[in-house]
């Protein structure tokens, strides 16, 4: 009978400069979130069942509200310059390029569900790159209060203005990206 030896960890090493997008292809599909912002490297641990369900709920939602043409997908890219971030919920304008890496003249929304290893990362980072690359809406989601809390921006300028914060079961009507009525309660 012959053994086979375990094959030895897979390696990878640091580019010499800034990490760029095909070296996001290195990585495992470990359930990590591996993204670069301004050519730096960064790693989030694999999320929760709870932030999962709700992510799912979310695209649920939008699907079923969302005109003809238009695309929601969870987890798809957006290159904003020298950063690749990844959106637990993208929405894509009708006519959309299709490409893995999204352009950001194409998503109309872009929405994170926090954790406590993303908190910072969602409120302050992320907004401002998603602001920089001239994203009309965002949405972060606040799960943990009972029911999750929506907290919806539209961009006013360079940067987001707060537009709702809804929470509840009672349903709310929303016009970014498109009209929708929604209950965050639902999510759940």
């Amino acid at each position: 009978m012959t053994t086979q030896a375990a094959s030895p960890p897979v390696r990878w090493s640091a580019p010499d400069g800034l990490w760029t997008e095909p070296d996001l292809h290195l990585f495992p599909q470990d359930g990590h979130r591996y993204e670069i912002v301004d050519g730096c490297l960064h790693a989030t641990p694999p999320p929760s069942e709870e932030h999962e369900a709700i992510v799912r709920a979310v695209v649920s939602t939008l699907r079923a509200a969302a005109p003809p043409g238009w695309w929601v997908c969870g987890r798809l890219g957006v290159q904003i310059g020298n950063s690749n971030l990844v959106p637990d919920v993208t929405v894509l304008r009708p006519r959309s390029s299709g490409s893995i890496w999204s352009d950001p003249a194409d998503v109309a929304l872009v929405v994170e569900v926090e954790s406590g290893a993303t908190r910072r990362y969602d409120r302050i980072l992320k907004p401002s790159l998603y602001a920089e690359g001239g994203i009309h809406a965002f949405w972060r989601i606040e799960p943990g209060h009972g029911t999750p809390v929506l907290r919806s921006y539209i961009l006013g300028g360079t940067r987001y203005r707060s537009d709702n914060s809804i929470e509840g079961a009672e349903p709310v009507k929303l016009d970014a990206p498109f009209p929708i009525h929604l209950a965050p309660a639902a999510w759940a």
